[in-house]
This record gives structure tokens, C-alpha cells and sequence, in this order.
């Protein structure tokens, strides 16, 4: 039996909690004074995320993968486990798949065993490439199920599916966040993910690569934006359960972005098109009027704002590669 917590505090586990996300994720909670478990099998995410925070007395670091049942006594459960950018989960789509279908099974059961409150990190990939604009959380999605990226969305999907199936069957408190696009600090640097392209090739001179001709659209949310929202979403009250877009409403074209980071980082960097992969989707903004009734939620930090913040990171983090 767990001891009652105090305060409002509460004993968290965080999955995937070495990741980009997850480690800011980890850092607030902390910052709010609960005790945090860290779990990560570290296949995308890194120790250095969690630099601040290993040592601190609150907080615990467990190497684990998701896909394996994990037996701990915890107050709620974020379950963020699952490589998100096209580069690393199409490195073994089968494991992808797993991580998001038996990492949710298996952090469902915990949840389940304990009486504890779930969040499930899913993503605006569940729409594919939409036909409607922007997307609510009533669209069901125009998803490919047999395609390159089809491990990742269909994996997500289905996760949704168990969370929804638990709530139904078990009465399980759940909540479901769909995350649109975002950046920040701890983004790796290799990824993939267009924003932090844009800023590495920027800055190392490198010609900014647009697919297509650069006017497929998107919006971009700051990290510190979103986990206010997991976390408002986390402690609202139960029959909310989700889903729930989190983003940033505002949208612009990937070319706009390559300028205005060829801009912010002063580079000389010329813009280079190759082709549109596959089922790449041409536009993706989320329609949040349900964050902002639901959980009194929106971004407020800028799209220039928060890329001077990032671009910043990635200097300090190519510095600190040139002098090891």
C-alpha cells in the first residue's frame, strides 16, 4: 500500500522521461516539489537531458523499456515512451509499434493495479495527412496503415484505442494529449524533425533542406507551452478525459520557417528542395478551443522567442562539441 501524500504531492512516473519532452516534463514536476521516476531505455533519449536533475533527492532514474512490464508503486503515470521523429522510429518500425502498443498495455495494467491517473502522449500524426483545417479532436484522421510512417501513427492510434477501452472497461482515469509540433532545448540533434535541421544546417552553413517546394504548413509549439498543458490536462477534473490537441494554433509554411531561422541565426546558408517523401502531410495546425475551455490553456510563448532560445541550445551544444 502507498503512503498518502501530503499536500497535493504525489510520487510521478514519468516513461520516456530521459527524452526531449520528457525531460522538461520531469524538470517542472520536480520544480513543483512531487517525486519523480524516470524511465528510459535510453534508445533516443539521453542522460544529459536529466543533467540538473540526477542527484536531487526526488528524483529517481530507472533504465527500462516500456515494451516489458515494470512493477512500481506510483501516484500518476505520463507515459511518453516512444522515438517521435521519422529518422529514429523508422530505424525498427516493429519496435516502434511495440513500444506504443505494449508500453501502453503494460502502463495501463500498472495503472490499473494501482488506481492511478494515466496520460497517454499521442500526436497529431493520429490525423495523417488531414482533409479538414485545422484539425479538431472530433476528426477521425486520413491515416496510410501499410506506409513508412504507419508504425509510428497506427501505433499511436491504437494506443489511444486501449486508453479509451481501460476508461470504458475499467473505469481507469485517463487523459489523452495530442501533440502537435514542438521544439526547444534537450531536441536531439540528429532527429530529423525540421526545426532542428533548419537550426544545425544554419548555423554550420549547411544549405537549408525544404522537401517539395516548402509550402506544406505547420505550427509550432515551445516546449515550456506544452507541458503546462500535460500537466493542466493531467490534474483536470476526471470526466475530462481527452483527447486534447496541444499546440500552437498559429501556422506558417515550412519555407517561412527556414527564412526566419536563416534570420535569427545570421547564417549565409542557401535554401536547397529535394523531393516530398511519402505521406508527408501538406498542412497540420491544431484547432485547441477544447484546451483552451477545458483546461484554460494556450501557448504564450512566440514563435521568434522560442527559436532564439533554441538556437541558443544548439550553439552551446556544438560548442561543447568542438571543445570537449
Amino acid at each position: 500500500m502507498r503512503p498518502p501524500r501530503e499536500f497535493g504531492l504525489q510520487r510521478i512516473l514519468v516513461t520516456g522521461g530521459a527524452g526531449f519532452i520528457g525531460s522538461h516534463l520531469c524538470a517542472r514536476l520536480i520544480e513543483q516539489g512531487h517525486e519523480v521516476l524516470c524511465v528510459d531505455n535510453f534508445y533516443t533519449g539521453t542522460r544529459g537531458n536529466l543533467s540538473k536533475l540526477l542527484g536531487h533527492e526526488r528524483f529517481e532514474l530507472v533504465r527500462h523499456d516500456v515494451t516489458f512490464p515494470l512493477y512500481v508503486e506510483v501516484d500518476q503515470i505520463y507515459n511518453l515512451a516512444c522515438p517521435a521523429s521519422p529518422i529514429h522510429y523508422q530505424l525498427d518500425p516493429v519496435q516502434t509499434t511495440k513500444t506504443s502498443v505494449h508500453g501502453a498495455i503494460n502502463m495501463l495494467g500498472l495503472a490499473k493495479r494501482l488506481k492511478a491517473r494515466i496520460l497517454q502522449a499521442s500526436t497529431s500524426e493520429v490525423y495523417g495527412d488531414p482533409n479538414i483545417h485545422p484539425q479538431t479532436e472530433d476528426y477521425w484522421g486520413n491515416t496510410n496503415p501499410i506506409g513508412f510512417r504507419s508504425c509510428y501513427d497506427e501505433g499511436k492510434r491504437c494506443a489511444e484505442t486501449l486508453f479509451f477501452d481501460y476508461w470504458r472497461q475499467h473505469q481507469l482515469e485517463i487523459k489523452v494529449a495530442r501533440i502537435f509540433n514542438t521544439y526547444g532545448p534537450h531536441m536531439h540533434l540528429n532527429d530529423g524533425r525540421v526545426v532542428s535541421n533548419f537550426i544545425i544546417q544554419a548555423l554550420l552553413g549547411r544549405p537549408i533542406t525544404l522537401y517539395g517546394e516548402g509550402q506544406q504548413t505547420r505550427s509550432f509549439c515551445y516546449v515550456d507551452d506544452l507541458i503546462d498543458g500535460l500537466i493542466r490536462l493531467m490534474n483536470s477534473p476526471t470526466e475530462i478525459t481527452g483527447p486534447i490537441n496541444l499546440g500552437n494554433p498559429v501556422e506558417l509554411s515550412i519555407r517561412e520557417l527556414a527564412e526566419l531561422v536563416i534570420e535569427l541565426t545570421g547564417s549565409t546558408s542557401n535554401i536547397e528542395f529535394q523531393p516530398l517523401p511519402p505521406d508527408d502531410p501538406r498542412q497540420r495546425q491544431p484547432d485547441i478551443s477544447r484546451a483552451r475551455t477545458q483546461l484554460d490553456w494556450t501557448p504564450t510563448v512566440c514563435l521568434r522567442e522560442g527559436l532564439k532560445k533554441t538556437i541558443l541550445y544548439f550553439e552551446q551544444v556544438l560548442r561543447s562539441r568542438q571543445h570537449p
